[in-house]
């Protein structure tokens, strides 16, 4: 018996999806535990794996589409066994739920009833049948108009020669049109603009969720921002020496979590999330690390660091991080930190500030380890140092309260022996 397979929750604050890339197409045979697509959620995309076996008969969301939960993603069933009841009862109901809000759409897929004139042999698609109608879905019927491009130069690559939201982003120009003219009278004068040709790029679920926390951030925490210079000649050291025992391997990122988690432990205030009544003060210590990947950034979260060695951190980030570029990390694991550290130390910039990661109170910036001329003993000599920026909210930390953390995570970062005794 057919089933149907609907667009997942895969977090607790996902309330749409889009199907990045379907690793399945219809006709597969489908085994439970198969990934059957990669989609992009509010904080990750993630793999989606199939927990009914059959062929996949249907699919009802077209890669590049974004549509809300719980929305008809594909059927599974008997190979050649007959679906159509099912799938008119799922966009039934799925009607019926549209139609409880102002704007709708009363059909999964748009028919144009507009006559095309003009199309010959050679210039017609498959989606334009014998009668001049267009089969166009309802994303990118209203992209094109937005865009102003005629459906019917668009060779649609949907079910049936269906016109669908890719088909549009892929469109290209002709040649004819890649400078547009406007032409605006003003006061009985003609004054004409030639426009250049830009692209644009889908906003994907990840950006847009990026763009409203760290807008929210921004303009709701009072920032303000506090740097110090660690000498690094001990850690580099330090580091050689630990990296010298079989299978270890520790990063200069896991000295400075490690030592972060220490100092939080002598400073609660910084670990602290502000509420209108109250100001909570974490007894944990969970370190999100900030992670770049395809399409933005992930904060996979190391918790309890105080309680964890150098290198049982180093194998936790590199877990996460291995999980992040694979696609294959959960929401949950990027859940539940009380202070978050961003390193762009590796791309060469040696001094940043970032935006705090909210309901954290605070965020260390990271800056890359500069060898330099420095004085010490009262000589100049050459030495290695790196920038740390601390970004704090004044709601709930004071400046006093900012620099004491970051003397005592200087003196961690300056001497890695006080982390282990």
């Amino acid at each position: 018996m057919a089933t149907v397979i609907n667009m997942p929750r895969l977090s607790d604050t996902m309330e749409e999806g889009t199907v990045a890339t379907w690793l399945k197409k219809v006709g597969d045979k489908i085994e439970e535990g198969d990934i059957l697509a990669e989609i992009e959620t509010d904080k990750a995309t993630m793999e989606f794996e199939s927990f009914h076996e059959g062929t996949l008969l249907h699919i009802g969301i077209e890669e590049g589409e974004t549509v809300p939960v719980d929305s008809l993603l594909a059927i599974i069933g008997e190979k050649g066994e007959d679906f159509s009841d099912l799938l008119q009862n799922t966009n039934s109901k799925e009607v019926e739920k549209e139609n409880t809000t102002p704007i709708k759409e009363n059909k999964e897929e748009i028919i144009e009833n507009k006559v095309v004139e003009n199309i010959n042999t050679e210039t017609s698609h498959t989606n334009i049948t014998s009668e001049g109608r267009i089969f166009v879905s309802p994303l990118a019927k209203k992209i094109a108009k937005d865009k102003g491009i005629n459906l019917s130069e668009i060779a649609g690559t949907g079910e049936n020669g269906r016109i669908i939201k890719k088909d549009i982003e892929n469109y290209t120009v002709t040649s004819t049109n890649q400078k547009n003219t406007f032409t605006n009278v003003t006061k009985n004068e003609n004054i004409t603009t030639n426009v250049d040709d830009t692209s644009e790029i889908k906003t994907s679920q990840m950006r847009k969720t990026i763009a409203k926390a760290l807008s929210v951030s921004k303009s709701s925490a009072p920032h303000f921002y506090l740097t110090i210079e660690v000498n690094m000649d001990n850690a580099i050291k330090s580091r050689k020496i630990i990296n010298t025992i079989p299978d270890t391997k520790v990063s200069f990122n896991d000295i400075i979590v490690k030592a972060c988690a220490m100092a939080l432990r002598k400073h609660p205030q910084i670990n602290t999330t502000w509420s209108e009544d109250t100001i909570k003060i974490h007894n944990h210590i969970n370190i999100g690390v900030a992670v770049a990947v395809e399409d933005g950034l992930v904060v996979p979260v190391v918790r309890h660091c105080d309680n964890l060695s150098l290198s049982q951190i180093g194998v936790s980030i590199r877990e996460f991080v291995g999980k992040a570029k694979d696609k294959k990390i959960t929401p949950n694991e990027m859940q539940g930190s009380t202070f978050t550290i961003s390193n762009l130390g590796m791309f060469g910039v040696e001094s940043f500030t970032s935006i705090i990661n909210q309901p954290n109170s605070a965020i260390l910036s990271v800056g890359a380890i500069v060898e330099k001329p420095i004085v010490k003993d009262g000589q100049i000599v050459v030495g290695n140092t790196m920038k740390l920026t601390l970004a704090c909210d004044h709601r709930t930390i004071n400046g006093d309260v900012g620099a004491k953390f970051l003397q005592t995570l200087k003196t961690f970062i300056e001497n890695p022996v006080t982390m282990i005794v």
